[in-house]
């Protein structure tokens, strides 16, 4: 893993060591091993920062160039198939100086053009500097696992693995996309090709971008996209298994090549227990190192009890990491390293874990993924059920249980909470439905200013069924929204890198043809997972509920947190004020620390929200 950067001056106006200098300094983080800039071409500068995992030799060093000196390439990730690639390019006559996955890119784009990112399986965010045809490539994997952002006016264009090595540069604007905010009160997150500054944009997963100074709203170029509806297959469940069981352990087999330690994240939870359990028939026993986090004083949010299961199970060497309640100054630094508001407080844990996991390892494979390929959510099973009766039912069941679902104090993980938010919209058409059920907020519009527009979100794929579609806006919006983007800024923060065996390329595409009743049936979802590798999972793993990955947030704001938190968003001043009701927000601080309601997902988006707002003013 690495961070990579890079300014063009489309009239060739030198750019300055300074402004490289600045980028590469702030993602030193992404790449603490070495840091390199070069000025290969007037007008063009490039800056890297390298985490060794692949060839540890200066032969692998970035920025990469070819022996002319004319194609310049920074890369960010790791290529899967790079050996087999080269293999190809070597019977094509291609000569290498390195034992890399960079280099594999580097004579592919020399071999076939821009038509090599079609064939590059891995993670990954890459530039290439063609200085033949004076133009900039940047491209990004399909599932979005790795980030790139630009801005260009025409005559100037930045970019980076993260927006604050864009922001190093002067030309570069700040403004806030304040269109952004209904977004961010409903998902949590930016778009996949916007940010929360308005003239910054992120490079979508699965596309690719040419740039030569003569378009100020460049346009990108889609170059994979999941299987259509009308290509699902129809096979015996035995069959699925056995493709299932054979495509999971090639994914985890290609993702154990490093030439630094590696290990696993391991929850207890049913996909990060198959990815551990498939690496340690690939080592000996004891090899595998595997690592789990809990929070003191609450149940409910500690799985290492799980974790140890799975790893006395598997025989791992098993470092569980159990903690107490965090400094506020946290979610100051979490905010600094997303760059943007980010709702999803499971951030915290996956810091710390990463964190503490770096100091045993540089490579870990995690279960990202197996809930989005094969329906783990609950979401997904209580939107098909909500199909099934006349919405006149469920408005009478919901004014029924309305009370119940009010009472005071309700955990946001209690049965009746979360039962009651699901009579309140199972009345509502499919995609509003889901909407609601992801929504950070149940009534988002409710907090904006009425100069603040809301919505529309809702994707326009009228094909497939309601899982489909599910299954579908899951893995475009909430994947590399969400879940992608904590992984990579909490775990490069400290220069660790994650790898995804279930976001692997085959399997996606396998999983995606599937036939829905092998994901959801009856109650039960991962329906051919569970089949496929039910020797693997102990009897506890696999009858235990999806406990989702948290912090206990409701009780460190009513204590420990309580103080920041009622000078951030109950300061007369708050920034948050401009853009939002400062009354709702001020109510449901107040029924928060009485008791009366569990908002702590809220109160954290609201946090971040204030936080950046206050960081862009303390920013150059």
């Amino acid at each position: 893993m690495c961070g990579i950067a890079g300014i063009l001056h489309w009239d060739k106006a030198p750019v300055a060591p300074a402004d490289l200098a600045s980028m590469v300094s702030l993602l030193k983080h992404r790449g603490p091993d070495e840091q390199n800039t070069q000025t290969p071409s007037p007008g063009v500068g490039l800056a890297h920062c390298r985490l060794k995992v692949i060839d540890l030799s200066a032969a692998a060093r970035q920025p990469m160039s070819d022996e002319s000196g004319r194609i310049q390439l920074l890369f960010n990730g790791e290529i899967y198939n790079f050996k087999e690639l080269r293999q190809e390019l070597l019977s094509v006559g291609a000569r290498f100086r390195s034992q890399s996955d960079t280099e594999v890119i580097l004579r592919a784009y020399e071999t076939w053009g821009k038509a090599a990112i079609r064939r590059l399986d891995g993670m990954f965010a890459l530039a290439i500097w063609d200085g033949t045809a004076r133009k900039l490539l940047l491209a990004r994997d399909r599932a979005g696992k790795k980030p790139l952002f630009y801005w260009t006016d025409g005559r100037c264009a930045v970019f980076g693995s993260e927006i604050k090595a864009l922001l190093a540069h002067a030309h570069v604007p700040r403004e806030a996309a304040e269109e952004l905010f209904p977004y961010l009160l409903t998902f949590g997150a930016a778009p996949t090709d916007r940010t929360f500054y308005r003239k910054i944009r992120s490079l979508p997963p699965a596309n690719l971008l040419e740039l030569t100074g003569t378009e100020t709203q460049p346009r990108t170029e889609t170059y994979w996209e999941l299987p259509r509806e009308e290509t699902k297959i129809q096979k015996s469940p035995l069959q699925a298994e056995g493709e299932l069981r054979e495509l999971l352990t090639a994914a985890v087999r290609k993702r154990m090549v490093s030439d630094v330690p590696l290990g696993a994240f391991l929850s207890g939870g049913m996909d990060s227990t198959l990815v551990v359990g498939l690496m340690s028939g690939f080592l000996k026993e004891g090899q595998v190192k595997t690592f789990s986090i809990g929070f003191e004083g609450d149940d409910r949010f500690d799985e290492t009890s799980f974790a140890r299961t799975a790893a006395d199970r598997l025989k791992t060497r098993h470092t569980p990491f159990t903690i107490g309640p965090q400094p506020f100054e946290l979610i100051e630094k979490l905010v600094s390293h997303h760059d943007q508001p980010f709702a999803d407080s499971s951030a915290l844990p996956t810091y710390l874990l990463s964190q503490m996991t770096r100091s045993h390892v540089t490579v870990a494979l995690s279960g990202d993924g197996g809930d989005e390929l094969f329906a783990g959510y609950d979401r997904f099973r209580a939107a098909l059920l909500a199909q099934r009766l006349p919405r006149w039912a469920w408005k009478g069941a919901a004014a029924l249980f309305r009370p119940v679902s009010r009472f005071p104090g309700l955990h946001v993980r209690s049965f009746p909470y979360r039962l009651g938010r699901f009579l309140e919209t199972a009345d509502r058409p499919l995609m509003e439905r889901y909407l609601s059920w992801r929504s950070i907020l149940s009534r988002p519009e409710e907090y904006l200013s009425s100069a603040a527009p809301a919505g529309p979100f809702l994707p326009e794929d009228p094909q497939g069924t309601p899982l489909s579609k599910l299954l579908r806006f899951n893995f475009k919006e909430y994947l590399p929204c969400d879940l992608l983007v904590k992984t990579d800024r909490c775990s490069m923060a400290h220069g660790l890198e994650v790898r995804s065996p279930f976001l692997d390329t085959a399997l996606v595409e396998w999983a995606f043809r599937l036939p829905d009743s092998f994901k959801i049936r009856g109650r039960e979802g991962k329906w051919i997972l569970r089949r496929a590798f039910r020797d693997f999972l102990p009897e506890s793993i696999q009858k235990r509920p999806k406990m989702g990955f948290g912090v206990p947030l409701g009780a460190w704001f009513r204590n420990q947190w309580s103080a920041p938190l009622r000078d951030l968003l109950l300061a007369p001043g708050a920034r948050i004020r401009r853009y939002l009701d400062g009354n709702r927000i001020e109510r449901m601080v107040r029924s928060h620390l009485s008791g009366e309601q569990d908002a702590g997902h809220s109160l954290w988006l609201f946090l971040t929200f204030e936080i950046w707002l206050r960081q862009q003013e303390r920013s150059p």
